[in-house]
């Protein structure tokens, strides 16, 4: 099998670094630390602010505004009555912040797609996204985003990430279509004369600070507070704040842009992103991505989606099918249902088809490990991709010694349930010079894309970096309809 292996390599950067908010502790001692400060002789506090300012406004965008909000953070903490100088709220903010290397650990398991905006460009060359799983300190996985482009004789370029690190500012107040909101409650079990109640009340799109009130106006209104009712509001209110959205400037690039953990159910990581550029029935393009939610106990899969990767929807997945790690979007619907690939037992591939989006109920094994390079475990790696011949979906499998290698297989158009097609041995097997690295022994993909001649993969190596290799389509799928 001709794969030829690119010198395109993208490295972790621990210089990366992302501004957030710190805090050092408990209440008690937040107000020690500003006590501290509001003790500083004034002659000393605009010295001590043009040396933080100096060491790290380069690193990031209105370092000054950054301070003040978090100086608004901590400010109930403060037992003073009088309001601090403006310099003085910047110093305290200040103590308050800190950087994260986003990418000190590993940069790795990408997934690449058409970009949005194709405008400019030579014949022949296109424009690619490529989003990648950053971790650093704590083990923490964000998500983070290079753009680059691949002309029709397989050259790609990937022009390094801008020199800052851009955070989204969080929707305060996020809409919500009230006919999935109430399917989600059901699905939950949480379809109740109060659910029903609260739900009659609002507009078929609401917003989350219609939902507040009417959950405010029920507290009031009923007389006994039961144990069921306060669980009831809460999930109500849980849910909404899962479903939220993002949005970033337009001004920074995309390269710049990170989608840090937030929210409690994937505070310790947003994993595995598998992007796919959706076609919707009307024709119009979405991007999705499925992605694993780690809350530092469970693993919980998760919807993002994106119409130019400037705005973004976190979206809650349910149903009885939502059960483990590496769900895969097909890139259209298939006979008038969604499609998606997951491996609800940790073992083998399952399919499963649905009628709406974030709802998913029954799957059936769609394969099983079969040759001794995937004895431990399949999966897929990524969407599956269109092709003449059939869906084209890349494996990967498990074998002696926890080694991964990335195979393929080719799936029936019109019945996706159908295998037509499976290498017998690996497509992709980690080298000599891939083997090290954080998980020894591992290459690993989350989406490829297809471009003139080639099948263009981006492949992490051995979760610590990641590389581009092409392979022959033509040649992929000829010895896939031999294995049928």
């Amino acid at each position: 099998m001709m794969v030829d292996r690119t010198d395109v390599i993208l490295q972790p950067d621990p210089a990366r670094v992302l501004i957030r908010f710190f805090s050092p502790g408990t209440p008690d001692r937040i107000e020690r630390i500003i006590s501290r400060v509001l003790t500083l002789d004034k002659t000393r506090i605009l010295p001590r602010l043009d040396f933080v300012c100096s060491h790290f406004a380069s690193r990031h965008d209105d370092l000054e505004a950054v301070f003040l909000r978090h100086f608004e953070v901590i400010a109930p903490c403060m037992v003073i009555d009088s309001t601090p100088s403006h310099e003085q709220q910047l110093l305290i903010g200040a103590y308050f912040t800190s950087e994260y290397a986003l990418e000190s650990a590993a940069l790795f398991n990408p997934s690449m797609v058409l970009h949005p905006d194709q405008s400019g460009l030579e014949d022949g060359r296109v424009r690619f996204v490529l989003s990648l799983r950053a971790t650093g300190e704590g083990h923490v996985s964000s998500l983070v985003f290079r753009e680059g482009t691949i002309d029709g004789r397989g050259s790609i370029h990937i022009p390094p990430p801008g020199p800052l690190v851009i955070g989204p500012e969080v929707v305060q107040n996020p809409s919500y279509a009230k006919e999935t909101f109430g399917a989600k409650l059901y699905e939950m079990g949480y379809d109740n004369d109060i659910t029903t109640d609260i739900l009659d009340r609002l507009d078929p799109e609401f917003s989350l600070a219609d939902l507040k009130t009417e959950l405010g106006r029920n507290r009031s209104t009923i007389r006994r507070r039961t144990a069921a009712l306060e669980d009831t509001l809460n999930v109500m209110l849980a849910l909404a704040e899962q479903q939220y959205e993002i949005h970033f400037e337009g001004t920074h690039p995309l390269s710049e842009r990170v989608i840090f953990p937030r929210m409690d159910h994937h505070r310790k990581g947003i994993e595995d992103a598998r992007f796919v550029r959706f076609e919707e029935d009307d024709g119009q393009i979405m991007y999705y991505a499925t992605y694993t939610a780690y809350d530092g106990r469970t693993f919980l899969p998760q919807l993002l989606q994106t119409p130019d990767f400037r705005k973004f929807k976190f979206i809650t997945l349910n149903g009885t099918g939502i059960a483990n790690k590496g769900l895969a979007l097909f890139p259209r619907k298939v006979n008038g249902q969604y499609v998606m690939l997951s491996r609800q037992d940790g073992e083998n591939i399952h399919i499963m088809f649905s009628d709406h989006l974030h709802f998913w109920q029954d799957s059936s094994v769609l394969m099983k490990p079969k040759y001794s390079w995937e004895f431990v475990q399949l999966g897929n790696c990524g969407s599956p991709i269109e092709t003449p011949r059939g869906w084209l979906v890349l494996t990967h499998g498990v074998g002696p010694m926890r080694r991964y290698c990335i195979g393929a297989v080719l799936l029936d158009l019109n019945n996706p349930a159908k295998v037509i097609g499976r290498l017998r041995k690996p497509l992709l097997e980690p080298d000599e010079n891939e083997r090290d690295g954080y998980v020894p022994n591992v290459v690993y993909t989350c989406g490829a894309m297809i471009h003139g001649k080639w099948l263009v993969v981006p492949y992490a190596m051995s979760d610590y970096a990641s590389r581009i290799a092409l392979v022959d389509l033509d040649e992929l799928l000829g010895a896939l309809a031999e294995s049928s």
